[in-house]
């Protein structure tokens, strides 16, 4: 949202005297907004806000390779000449699995499939209950599912048309009956059709066969590390049997597992274990059932060598609920703060939604390889071990944190996702943005709301609003994590529209109405907006941006505010008689106008108080209010508001003399504010710490028409050494002021104390200096924890030189057992702003260390090196060229993950002619490449399309 906020003339005209009007004149406040208001309450949970959204015309691409497609021509298009042009290059399409014996001749390629939002039909047949058995072998495995089926529309005739991909047929009975190829069923690489089903409810038997240890793709069900592992969602359980896969169709589920009991001695799956027993030849077995209905993408299957940390909680109502962590037995000990973690969440949700467990068991299995950061599976939650295992040697404050929110994020979808679920892929953010704010609430809880809010908007800003405004904005697209952001932002704005006692009854009557149910955005909004009438509001009209709004006097206190006039209706804001400090302004037009009654003084308005709305805002504050609210706002978030919107436009400024060659200079005002507040003991100390963070290079440079990386870095590094030269006094007396010989504990205090520490160590190291540099090295030596010794590392690593490089291999030779800690070695050396860093980055690829099949790793590597703006956008190319190529390598790999490191070329239109015509260079290469998924394909075509 781009709006300009105004204190226009005061109402009496007459007057000559502008200032004394403030006296007995009110406030006008108004919001000439360009931004693209939702259309309909509705609109605001499609997590997309984008002025090109429009939820009508929302697409859900579904693209249909034939499972080995080899010299076979390939044309995917959205519409456009480029895209087109380039789709006749290739000629090849790969999956990332050793294709099986195929039992058809296969198709020629489809062109794309897009499914749009408006053409949703309900499935023809229902699934009522899924009978699934597995006998894991070394070469293969073998399933069986026992499917009942019924019509979903009484007397239907409809063919029946099953999912599967990567699978090999044996056998398919209807009733008891074998159907013959071609006369009862069709098969192709994507689809199983039954011609004629039966009328009525009948029983449905496939057997296929799969190769989960050549499934590198980490999808269905793959082999990793010696253990059997699932990642269904999205579409994954089609890789492991024939199935209506989507998520409305909903059944009970059972699942029998046999295996050999000395590799496999733990069975895991959904539910409650009912049977388990030993079978002839060193086999066992396993029976899980699940008694609530879920759709396929959250079913999940573990095998292995696994050992567990085994606690209890007792529900409100009093059932015991055994808890069970599953990993490999050296990692055990690092279970214990995830353990926490869970009971904490469980704890939460109780008191604060009144949702209690419904089962007897949780388990958490952890596994190396794994491509999303966790999977909400019903009651098997499967975890990438980053965000499970803790100690306070291996694991900093932010794994810590991490680990927290994530373990109680993936609880949380017991209710918000499991229990009621997602429709199709367009209503994602109603199980996931609702999640992502119940999970940011339970940290917020659990430690500072602040410091969490800042995060938290960090995040939408860095990640989410770029994406918006470029050519991979979509409404949903299941694969891209940033979705949840807005989508949590979304819900947050319903919790202000209708108040926190409106919001818990609103979700009381969805859950009351929509258990066990597949719903959409609809369903949601529906129940929230059926609470009782708020006193003094007795109809509840569409609100569709909240903006937050306070008044500042000259002494920096909040006014009371008692009354506001608006849109022809005096509103009184008074709360059991009492004036309020925070009212909260409702916009739901181009324009709006507010006047506050009673303001005895000219106030400096404190605006979009807690980030109130996803939106950017433009206003007219001036420096000297932006810096009266750096010092004096009541509201911690907008005091750190305030210094970053002073940061920004002092960067912009900058960036545009270092381009003109000026000398660049550092206002002197901004260092005495920045000095005010790291002084200030009155504060949170990580607030502090993220209050003297000067804003990202990414996030300048998306102010910028053109973005430049070469002239913002130079410009952020130019502010961090100056800052740390004036400062350098007050820095050194904070880094010593919070040092500490206790032992590690994990709570807000002593996070605040090692984060406010560590930065400033940080802005310390960036001066380069012998003494400077000697106390980050006392820090590194004398560290107790990863927290402060990462931060050391990370401090010296700033400067190229013998001591950075040393440093980084004695830190590798200390840990390098640890893959966990590697993974944050190989992360620190790849967003390095160091000049020429591509080179290190490409020898790290063929350190003994890295593996390419693990996402984590690619993630820490490549995406890293992805982020640092000054590196991957070189002026010469490399960057570009050193991603093109891994990105191919990886494609072949694991698609998943390929297609979020081709991402990073979304926005190379942002750049200057020559680094577009680099970056369109690799992208052209990558969309003719032989071979190609199309993960990468559609990312790649879009980017070059748009």
């Amino acid at each position: 949202m781009s709006s300009r906020w105004k204190n226009t003339k005061p109402l009496n005209r007459n007057s000559r005297d502008k200032e004394d009007n403030w006296k007995r004149a009110p406030l006008r406040l108004e919001n000439y907004s360009t931004i693209y208001p939702p259309t309909s309450p509705t609109e605001l949970l499609y997590p997309s806000i984008h002025p090109t959204t429009q939820v009508a015309d929302s697409t859900w691409s579904e693209f249909q390779p034939p499972a080995n497609c080899s010299d076979r021509s390939l044309a995917r298009s959205r519409g456009r000449d480029e895209s087109a042009r380039l789709a006749s290059k290739r000629t090849t399409c790969s999956v990332a699995t050793e294709p099986p014996p195929s039992t058809t001749e296969e198709p020629e390629m489809d062109l794309p499939k897009e499914i749009f939002l408006k053409e949703y039909k309900k499935p023809d047949y229902l699934f009522d209950s899924v009978n699934l058995e597995f006998q894991l072998g070394e070469d293969k495995t073998i399933v069986t599912s026992k499917i009942a089926v019924s019509p979903g529309t009484e007397g239907t005739s409809s063919p029946l048309t099953l999912h599967g991909h990567d699978l090999k047929l044996l056998s398919i009975k209807v009733n008891g009956k074998d159907l013959k190829v071609s006369e009862d069923y069709m098969v192709d690489s994507r689809h199983l059709t039954v011609s004629r089903p039966p009328g009525g409810t009948f029983n449905l038997e496939i057997v296929t066969e799969i190769y989960p240890q050549l499934n590198t793709s980490l999808e269905g069900l793959y082999k990793s590390t010696g253990n059997f592992c699932t990642q269904c969602e999205a579409e994954g359980f089609r890789k492991i049997t024939y199935f209506q896969d989507r998520p409305d169709v909903m059944a009970t589920y059972t699942c029998r597992i046999e295996a050999d009991k000395t590799l496999y001695p733990v069975l895991l799956s959904n539910g409650n274990l009912i049977e388990q027993g030993d079978l002839q030849g060193g086999k066992h077995y396993a029976l899980w059932e699940d008694p609530f209905k879920k759709p396929s993408y959250l079913f999940a299957l573990v095998a292995g060598q696994l050992d567990c940390r085994e606690d209890s909680f007792t529900t409100c109502s009093g059932r015991k609920v055994t808890l069970r962590i599953w990993t490999p037995g050296q990692d055990l000990a690092k279970t214990a703060h995830a353990m926490y973690s869970l009971k904490a969440a469980m704890k939460w949700d109780e008191e604060v939604f009144g949702l209690e467990y419904d089962l007897d068991l949780f388990n958490i299995v952890v596994v190396p390889d794994f491509n999303m950061g966790a999977m909400e599976n019903k009651s098997l939650n499967i975890f990438q071990s980053r965000l499970v295992l803790a100690s306070p040697e291996t694991a900093t404050d932010g794994d810590y944190a991490a680990i927290l929110g994530v373990v109680g994020h993936e609880y949380f979808h017991n209710w918000t996702g499991n229990r009621v679920t997602c429709r199709d892929w367009f209503q994602l953010t109603l199980k996931e943005g609702l999640t992502v704010f119940r999970d940011q609430e339970f940290s917020s809880d659990l430690g500072c709301r602040t410091v969490k809010r800042i995060a938290d908007v960090s995040k939408l800003r860095t990640y989410q609003f770029p994406q918006d405004a470029g050519p991979m904005a979509h409404p949903i697209r299941p694969h891209s994590w940033t979705i949840f952001i807005p989508g949590a932002e979304v819900v947050r704005m319903y919790k202000t529209m209708f108040g926190a006692s409106g919001f818990r009854k609103g979700m009381d009557l969805y859950f009351q109405r929509h258990d066990g149910q597949a719903v959409t955005c609809e369903d949601f909004y529906a129940a929230i907006q059926e609470v009782p009438p708020t006193p003094g509001q007795p109809v509840k009209e569409p609100m569709f941006i909240p903006i937050a709004v306070g008044l500042v006097d000259s002494t920096g206190k909040d006014m009371p505010l008692t009354s506001i006039y608006s849109d022809g209706m005096l509103q009184s804001l008074t709360s059991d008689g009492q004036p309020v400090f925070t009212t909260v302004l409702q916009f739901n037009k181009k324009e709006e106008e507010f006047i506050f009654n009673n303001i005895p003084e000219k106030p400096v308005p404190s605006l979009l108080r807690g980030y109130s709305a996803p939106v950017r805002l433009d206003s007219d504050l001036t420096e000297s209010d932006l810096f009266f609210l750096l010092a004096n706002d009541s509201d911690e978030f907008n005091r750190w508001e305030a210094g970053q919107v002073l940061s920004r436009k002092l960067m912009l400024s900058l960036v545009a003399d270092f381009q003109q060659q000026k000398t660049l200079a550092l206002n002197p005002k901004f260092v005495d504010g920045l000095r005010s507040i790291l002084r200030n003991t009155s504060l949170d100390k990580e607030f502090i710490a993220k209050a003297i963070t000067l804003p990202g290079q990414g996030e300048i440079m998306d102010m910028m028409p053109v973005a430049d990386p070469d002239a913002v870095h130079a410009v952020r590094t130019f502010i961090k050494k100056e800052l740390a030269l004036q400062l350098k006094d007050d820095l050194l007396s904070t880094v010593t002021n919070n040092r500490s010989s206790e032992a590690y504990t994990f709570n807000h205090d002593s996070m605040a104390r090692r984060a406010l520490k560590n930065t400033c160590l940080a802005y310390l190291a960036s001066l380069n200096e012998p003494d400077t540099t000697e106390l980050a090295f006392i820090e590194y030596k004398s560290a107790t924890n990863m927290t402060e010794q990462f931060a050391a590392l990370a401090a010296l690593s700033q400067n190229p030189g013998q001591v950075r490089d040393d440093t980084l291999l004695d830190f590798y030779n200390k840990w390098q057992h640890d893959y966990l800690v590697v993974s944050k070695w190989f992360a620190l050396q790849a967003t390095s702003d160091i000049p020429g860093n591509v080179a290190n980055v490409q020898k790290l690829l063929g350190h003994p260390a890295f593996d390419m099949r693990n996402p984590n790793k690619v993630y820490s590597l490549i995406g890293g090196f992805c982020g640092s703006p000054v590196n991957f956008h070189a002026k010469d190319g490399s960057g570009y060229k050193f991603l093109g190529e891994v990105v191919l390598q990886l494609d072949k790999i694991n698609p998943q993950v390929a297609s979020r490191m081709v991402s990073a070329f979304s926005r190379w239109r942002r750049y200057d002619e020559s680094r577009q015509a680099l970056a369109k260079a690799q992208l052209e290469m990558i969309v003719s490449a032989n071979g190609l998924s199309e993960n990468v394909y559609e990312i790649a075509s879009k980017s070059l399309a748009a």
